[in-house]
């Protein structure tokens, strides 16, 4: 299997460091009063449960490392999306400025801990994401670089309401799909859990931005095959993996609905499909439940095939 599937964080003297820091700021969400929702932490279903074999399983995912260190990865994405859902209470709430802009620079206190804890891990184990973001050295397979699609508020009257206006800003990462291989499944074809959800479809069906960002990696070469990474203002990472060919390039801009690319079986898959993956962090590692992240969105994706 690929790297990407047996990625072990070593406790090595820098990274024994980051994780004490990490503990200690862990400490501080331990005492929250807040409760959190099911969907907030990485632990847990997010899907459906799919099928196997040609169908579209994904190999590619594995764990953060069964070490103290994969723990405390682990652990530090729970306190980050629990620091993320108590900053969203307290704007429900018309809480104090102040309050609310310090339990958001915890919130991303933790995240950059947790970034530079996982990027060091990548660069030792030679993620392309890491390593080779333009995906130059890999030599991705790009095709012509896609435009931003025909905004919807152009193609339809101006009567629509705020909400669905709103809703138009998010959309699901592909159409025709059947859902396969679910968030957190547990299987043969990764070390430990699967890390995203995936949409089983045919080769070469257009795979687009769930929402507007920038792309921050096309790579290539490891268990994801060909993949695109897109960071969104919210500041959050999609990750689209297994790709046939890519239409954008490092450093695009992005726009809802915007074809990044076409499904494949690139990399360690048993069948074409594409890997959705939604990440705190831009590494392997840092992952979330992808579909309750799209519904947040107002993206409901179904177990049913969806309609063109």
């Amino acid at each position: 299997m690929g790297r990407a599937h047996h990625a072990h964080l070593r406790a090595a003297p820098g990274v024994r460091a980051a994780l004490l820091a990490l503990l200690a700021l862990l400490s501080l969400f331990l005492l929250a009063p807040a409760a959190v929702p099911a969907d907030a932490g990485n632990i847990g279903n997010s899907g459906n449960s799919g099928s196997s074999g040609n169908s579209g399983n994904s190999g590619n995912s594995g764990s953060s490392g069964n070490s103290r260190g994969g723990e405390a990865v682990r652990a530090a994405v729970r306190a980050h999306e629990a620091a993320r859902v108590q900053v969203q209470r307290l704007r429900e709430a018309d809480a104090l400025p102040t309050t609310i802009k310090d339990a958001e620079r915890r919130r991303r206190t933790v995240r950059d801990e947790l970034w530079d804890l996982l990027r060091a891990g990548a660069r030792g184990s030679g993620d392309p994401v890491a390593v080779d973001p333009s995906g130059r050295g890999g030599r991705c397979r790009f095709g012509r670089r896609s435009r931003p699609p025909e905004p919807e508020s152009e193609r339809r009257s101006g009567s629509e309401s705020a909400a669905e206006q709103r809703a138009e800003l998010w959309t699901a990462p592909t159409r025709r799909y059947r859902l396969s291989a679910r968030y957190a499944a547990k299987g043969s074809r990764w070390a430990r859990r699967h890390t995203g959800q995936d949409f089983a479809v045919d080769s070469g069906t257009p795979v687009y931005a769930v929402g507007a960002g920038a792309v921050r990696a096309t790579t290539c070469g490891d268990g994801f095959g060909n993949q695109v990474l897109v960071r969104h203002g919210d500041g959050y990472f999609t990750q689209y993996a297994h790709l046939s060919r890519i239409d954008v390039r490092k450093d695009q801009r992005v726009t809802a609905g915007q074809r990044i690319g076409l499904s494949g079986a690139s990399g360690n898959v048993t069948g074409p499909h594409l890997h959705f993956e939604v990440r705190i962090t831009p590494y392997l590692g840092s992952e979330v439940a992808p579909l309750p992240w799209l519904r947040r969105k107002s993206v409901l994706v179904s177990r049913a095939p969806a309609v063109p």
